[in-house]
């Protein structure tokens, strides 16, 4: 079950494990050109969804920690990766329904959340952020 908690422990997970990552996000880097800051610009932009959930009240709930990741996310997103995963962090957030006493189902905010980055994107090609 997802609550507030988890999301929290997600959001500054992701940024360390993006950090750790980064130069072989940047690395495998192949379309529309190898510029090679795909990893730099997911890092930065979960860093901005991260920073926002930390500045969020301790009490907020699942709901709230989810929009403020993705909004976060969606005012620091760098180049085309960094949209296209806020875009991706806020279809899990919208998809987010009660399962059950202080939790939340994770397959339908996965579902939303996949279809929200791909919508975000008019040509979906192999080689981006999104495969």
């Amino acid at each position: 079950m997802l609550d507030a908690d988890v999301l929290r422990t997600w959001a500054r997970t992701a940024r360390v494990a993006l950090d750790l990552a980064r130069p072989q996000v940047d690395a495998v880097n192949v379309f529309p050109v190898a510029d090679a800051d795909t990893g730099t610009n997911v890092l930065l932009t979960v860093t901005g969804g991260a920073d926002a959930v930390e500045h969020l009240p301790a009490g907020a709930d699942a709901t709230a920690v989810a929009r403020a990741f993705a909004h976060g996310a969606l005012l620091a997103a760098r180049g085309n990766s960094g949209v296209i995963v806020s875009q991706y962090l806020a279809g899990f957030a919208a998809g987010l329904a009660p399962a059950g006493p202080g939790g939340h189902d994770v397959a339908g905010p996965l579902a939303s959340a996949a279809r929200a980055a791909r919508a975000a994107v008019a040509d979906p090609q192999e080689g981006t952020v999104l495969t």
